[in-house]
């Protein structure tokens, strides 16, 4: 039965998994391609997932190989997407290499009835629809469409709105993956500090751990 998830980065799992080993005893670890089971002979048991394609075939199966897995350096294209916002970037470990963040002017919701309402209600789908185009446009610009310049894809803001986005651009669509870090609204210090959250591995414990 699951209890909760946590995340942490990469370089605190060995420390985590010690402190999981003092806490419930000797623990016994069977690593997988995408996830390494942590269990305790009081029951308590850590589920780490294996992002970035898993652990590659043939490579050893213990804690040190999926550390060494999930902390080595990428080259990780990112697109951040709000209503008012969009940030895209692509990151060679930590470092950014290349941006392009832009705002926009997206009228909220209105309490009007009747003819204003429905006006409103146009202008506000046509802001949005610009938004998304002028995103999608520098993600072209500064992502690409292929894996000529990086790795891996990430998304992160709103997902509703990055999905407007990658709408318009089918072929990063195909690579995003499917779920949609929260973020603030993308400015270039929120796109600056997305590494930590796409670089966090989750851990699934259950209700005894």
């Amino acid at each position: 039965m699951a209890g909760r998830v946590v995340a942490i980065a990469p370089e605190r799992l060995t420390g985590w998994v010690e402190r999981f080993t003092q806490r419930h005893g000797t623990v016994a670890i069977d690593v997988h391609a995408d996830a390494a089971t942590v269990t305790a002979a009081d029951g308590a048991r850590a589920t780490i997932a294996i992002g970035w394609g898993g652990v590659a075939p043939g490579a050893p199966r213990d804690l040190a190989a999926v550390v060494a897995h999930l902390a080595a350096d990428r080259r990780v294209a990112v697109l951040l997407a709000r209503r008012a916002a969009h940030a895209v970037g692509i990151f060679d470990g930590a470092e950014l290499v290349a941006s392009k963040v832009d705002t926009h002017y997206v009228q909220g919701r209105t309490k009007a009835g009747g003819w204003s309402q429905q006006r409103y209600a146009r202008r506000r789908s046509n802001q949005a629809d610009q938004a998304a185009d002028a995103a999608a446009a520098d993600l072209r610009r500064v992502v690409g469409t292929a894996r000529a310049r990086w790795d891996w894809f990430v998304t992160g803001g709103d997902t509703a709105a990055v999905r407007a986005v990658l709408d318009r651009v089918p072929e990063l669509a195909a690579l995003a993956p499917g779920r949609v870090l929260p973020t603030p609204d993308p400015r270039l210090a929120v796109l600056r500090e997305f590494p930590a959250a796409y670089r966090a591995v989750p851990i699934e414990l259950n209700d005894l751990a």
